[in-house]
């Protein structure tokens, strides 16, 4: 049985090999898009006022 054609990510068009992993230009355009919108984000740990425990240099 083959094994069906990998398909973009965003829309789920046939992927194109120029514009791998998406089907088109457009579709890797929105995909950075979001990216500089802040729509995707990678989770963090912080602390609950809001910083990083690397931010901290009152301790130790």
């Amino acid at each position: 049985m083959p094994s069906k054609p990998p398909r973009c990510p965003l829309c789920g068009q046939p992927r194109v090999d120029e514009f791998k992993p998406f089907c088109s230009r457009g579709c890797r355009d929105r995909d950075l898009l979001n990216w500089f919108g802040e729509d995707y984000r990678v989770p963090a740990d912080q602390a609950p006022d809001g910083t990083a425990d690397t931010d901290r240099f009152d301790e130790g």
